[in-house]
């Protein structure tokens, strides 16, 4: 049993635009604790993701990715990890201990979330077609490392996280 003055932790996990930041802000003010993403602190300490790719490449960005989850998983709070986070096993090891909700999301509900999006991985001709393949390469990493599963294809963001935090809550 958790004491309330341990800072609870929560994980969030999913493919690019399942709504991890919007949901992951909203669940954090309803448990009273930080939202902490990840990919942020990456380019507020580093600079760009793109830039990052380009200049580095994918590997070197996943070991930034992965000092960035460790320190906040130390600090707790709601966590939202960028959608390949999971594709580092010293990524999903870390997030062995701790309780994770995979985001998901149809391929309908993602093409207006994606439309003008600067997503270095979706550059190309399609989009949809390139952001689905991702997916299907990540899919086994997400069911892996989640404790449980919630689709935000045709939902209310804020209907979604009410759901989480019941869940959560139980988790204590």
């Amino acid at each position: 049993m958790t004491s309330e003055a341990e800072p609870l932790t929560l994980v969030l996990v999913g493919p690019m635009a399942a709504g991890k930041t919007s949901v992951g802000r909203r669940v954090a003010r309803r448990l009273r604790v930080a939202f902490i993403d990840t990919d942020k602190r990456v380019v507020a300490e580093h600079g760009p993701i793109p830039a990052i790719f380009a200049e580095h490449g994918e590997a070197h960005f996943r070991d930034l990715e992965r000092a960035a989850v460790a320190v906040a998983l130390a600090e707790g709070g709601v966590i939202s990890l960028g959608g390949g986070a999971v594709t580092d096993a010293g990524t999903r090891e870390l997030l062995r201990a701790h309780p994770v909700v995979f985001l998901t999301v149809s391929p309908e509900a993602v093409a207006d979330r994606i439309r003008g999006s600067s997503r270095p991985l979706l550059a190309g001709e399609d989009p949809l077609a390139r952001w689905q393949a991702i997916f299907d390469e990540r899919r086994g990493w997400y069911d892996e490392v989640s404790s449980t599963t919630f689709d935000t294809s045709r939902r209310p963001m804020q209907r979604i996280a009410d759901e989480i935090v019941a869940w959560r809550r139980e988790q204590r």
